[in-house]
């Protein structure tokens, strides 16, 4: 068999042709509705049953149930679903993967498709130049289709003409008859194919082929599409090595489901796969098991000439080849049924044991202890991204606890300013410390994600929250720089001696209730999904209020140090921290604005 290196590299580069495709395909339909499938995934969760329909539909729409399972992982991560309705949208992105199978062999087989992949190509180029964003999401959804049926198309003649050479197939042919053992071999083959190529309908159209060509026969392609089903856990299980405990179980369970159910698959496979060659041989196209027969009546030089691809003009010849094509679209129907059947029942029976998942993943990965001074974000992590549309949402949770840790240190401020005992005053100091430089890393950490995000594939709405994002991280970070700026101010002053009378308290309280009002509300912005003219408007008043009373006082202090009624010394550190509190006032105000112009769009 003449299969050079060459051969070996179109081959490859035909699998990296599909897997682009399918992937460009998939961003391009999540940035046109994008905001749409958030929606849909948050809402249409309430039970069991519409968590798996809602899987099952997103899944369907987008072509890549890693995708979904990953963006689950991430909403668990972020707090938006619980583990019980991250198992259901699971549960249905386990069927929704099916629809691929179907695609190929609706389509791959009976129709040539490629044949229109370069007009569509055509068709979506000019798309891509647009000005506006979602035709721009349009055209390369419409690239990724024409690009992935022509990957297929390319995967198909590129795979070495085994069949025409027997003593290249012997290998293979000594494993598919030892029973379960041949069972549990493909399976294997199939879970390690899928984890290579990160993608079980990748996976799928190869085995497609593989059984299409006559390499292995039918039983053994539908064990390599159970093997699939846990090989495409993994994707989810990366993404999840970063994230906190919830996304961990979400991305355990979905290993959970997938392996209990091949299991049960695995005892009834026998049964199982003749009952669905019996629904595929009275109601589809014909028996699946027919085409190895019929490529073992064809001598080599036969098979080589209805599978060239050349036009034939010998009678028999073309005959032949009609009814390759008819077993082939048999088998294809075959698997893709056995696929879909094997998703469905595994859903309708795991699908009452939900509230046990949760509890066993509940118990394989325990709730970590943790302490408010340890460093770790909550809703990002710094391994591998989700879908970068929807990344920006699990940012937009991380800036919310941002905010609400830089409040607290603020809390931290006022009770130092009263501290008298100076082992207490300097544990404090130290804590308030401790804060600020989680606070700083807090800002690289958040603002590294938001960069990565920004190298991804997003549309123009979203690359323009990116950066408004990244301007709110920095304004956070700078409100604990003021509080830090305020706990030294404090001690310095107790370190000089330095004393604020009765009036001065008061009127510093006073300024420290006006910035923790507008502190509240801007977490209460920050936590909220839309925000009207009213929320930013009081933050507007609040800080001109902040800004009022800081010149009342600043005139006033200078009155009050003419009247020798304050010390010039004691008035420095006061009027430091009434400056600093108006610094913090414009901080906020500045967070208020950018994240409006966020959740106004």
């Amino acid at each position: 068999m003449n299969y050079s290196f060459l051969d070996f590299l179109t081959l490859v580069g035909a699998l990296g042709m599909f897997l682009y495709g399918m992937k460009t395909m998939s961003e391009g339909l999540q940035k046109v509705a994008g905001n749409r499938l958030r929606n849909i995934l948050s809402a249409m969760t309430t039970n069991r049953f519409t968590g798996v329909l809602t899987g099952l539909l997103i899944t369907a729409v987008i072509q890549s149930s890693s995708a979904t399972t990953v963006m689950v992982v991430s909403f668990v991560n972020a707090g938006l679903l619980n583990l019980a309705q991250a198992i259901g949208v699971i549960m249905g992105a386990n069927v929704g993967t099916t629809v691929t199978a179907w695609l190929i062999s609706l389509f791959g087989f009976t129709v040539d498709i490629s044949s229109f992949s370069l007009p569509l190509i055509a068709v979506g180029l000019p798309m891509l130049f647009s000005r506006k964003s979602s035709w721009k999401s349009l055209g390369e959804f419409i690239m990724g289709f024409a690009l992935l049926f022509l990957g297929l198309y390319y995967l198909k003649i590129s795979v070495p003409d085994l069949q025409s050479h027997p003593e290249a197939l012997s290998f293979i042919r000594n494993y598919t008859s030892m029973g379960y053992g041949s069972v549990l071999l493909f399976l294997l083959l199939g879970t390690v194919l899928t984890v290579i190529v990160q993608s079980s309908s990748a996976t799928v159209a190869i085995t497609l082929i593989m059984c299409t060509q006559g390499w292995i026969p039918f039983e053994m392609a539908a064990a390599m599409v159970l093997g699939e089903n846990i090989g495409t856990t993994v994707t989810a299980n990366l993404a999840a090595l970063s994230a906190n405990a919830s996304a961990k179980r979400a991305a355990i369970a979905h290993l959970m489901f997938n392996v209990f159910g091949v299991c049960w698959c695995v005892i009834f496979f026998y049964p199982f796969s003749h009952l669905i060659s019996q629904i595929i041989t009275q109601f589809g196209p014909g028996d699946p098991h027919e085409l190895g027969r019929f490529l073992g009546t064809l001598d080599p030089q036969t098979v080589e000439l209805i599978t060239s691809g050349q036009p034939l003009t010998d009678a028999h010849a073309v005959a032949l080849q009609k009814q390759l094509l008819s077993l082939q679209v048999s088998v294809s129907y075959g698997l893709s049924l056995f696929h879909s059947m094997f998703n469905i029942c595994n859903t309708c029976i795991m699908i009452w044991f939900v509230k046990l998942y949760v509890r066993i993943c509940s118990a394989i990965i325990p709730a970590p202890a943790e302490t408010e001074n340890d460093f770790q974000l909550k809703y990002i992590s710094t391994g591998i991204l989700s879908t970068s549309e929807l990344s920006l949402m699990q940012a937009r949770k991380e800036i919310a606890v941002y905010g609400d840790r830089v409040t607290r240190m603020f809390g931290m401020v006022k009770t130092l300013l009263y501290e008298e005992n100076e082992e207490n005053f300097l544990q404090l100091f130290n804590r308030i410390n401790k804060y600020e430089e989680i606070s700083d890393r807090m800002d690289v950490e958040i603002a590294n994600y938001l960069t990565r995000v920004l190298e991804g594939r997003l549309s123009a709405k979203g690359k323009e929250n990116v950066r408004i994002m990244l301007r709110a991280d920095s304004e956070i970070e700078s409100i604990a720089d003021a509080c830090y700026n305020m706990a030294r101010t404090v001690k310095r002053r107790n370190d000089a001696k330095s004393a604020f009378t009765a009036e001065q308290y008061r009127h510093i309280e006073y300024m420290f209730r006006l910035v923790n009002d507008a502190l509240a509300h801007m977490n209460l912005i920050l936590n909220k999904q839309h925000i009207s003219q009213d929320d930013i408007a009081y933050t507007y008043n609040k800080e001109n209020e902040i800004n009022r009373y800081r010149d009342m006082l600043k005139s006033k202090s200078i009155e009050k140090i003419d009247g020798k009624e304050y010390k010039y010394s004691d008035t420095v550190y006061y009027m430091d921290m009434v400056a600093e509190c108006e610094k913090l006032g414009d901080y906020v105000l500045n967070v208020v604005q950018a994240v409006g112009e966020i959740k106004r769009q």
